[in-house]
């Protein structure tokens, strides 16, 4: 098996998600991450879906995807021809003496603090799946209180854009 990011742009309406999601259950996959969120469009949602599978039951799901009235355009972004980023904020247990060294750490994985109190620290950071499983085991040792990590979200390199010019809006498709 092998990990696969797909966009996803859908019509932005209630239910799509369920429906989305349910087609991936139904089969039987697990859905390692998922995220949504508007586009520039309005009307238009994107959903960065990231699930472990084979090739071939993959392109069977991305064909029946198709088939939903909801959905608009589906493309696999592979790793170097996209952007792909997480978010996670963590709180770390922090007293007076272990201030200085969890801020010498942040600064290293270009992450910030956002929240201090007399016992802990948030921070904040994006980055890789890869870049915030280094930065977590990093601050193991001072004592995650407390973390909250998002899906992945993608977006291809490169001057092409998948809901440009020549993706029919959702508004446009019902007289297509």
């Amino acid at each position: 098996m092998s990990t696969h990011t797909l966009s996803v742009l859908v019509e932005n309406k209630p239910g799509v998600l369920a429906r989305v999601a349910g087609l991936f259950s139904r089969r039987g996959f697990n859905i390692d991450s998922l995220a949504v969120g508007p586009t520039e469009f309005p009307e238009i949602s994107r959903m960065t879906i990231v699930v472990s599978v084979d090739e071939l039951p993959l392109e069977q799901v991305t064909k029946q995807l198709n088939k939903l009235v909801s959905v608009i355009k589906i493309v696999e972004l592979e790793r170097p021809q996209s952007v792909q980023r997480e978010l996670l904020l963590v709180k770390v247990r922090a007293d007076a003496g272990q201030r200085g060294q969890l801020l010498e750490l942040t600064e290293m994985f270009r992450a910030r603090v956002v929240d201090v109190s007399a016992e802990a620290l948030i921070i904040e950071a994006t980055g890789t799946a890869d870049k915030l499983a280094a930065l977590l085991k990093v601050l193991e040792p001072f004592g995650i209180k407390e973390m909250a990590q998002s899906g992945m979200v993608a977006i291809g390199r490169g001057p092409r854009s998948i809901s440009g010019p020549g993706v029919l809006r959702p508004v446009d498709r019902q007289t297509a």
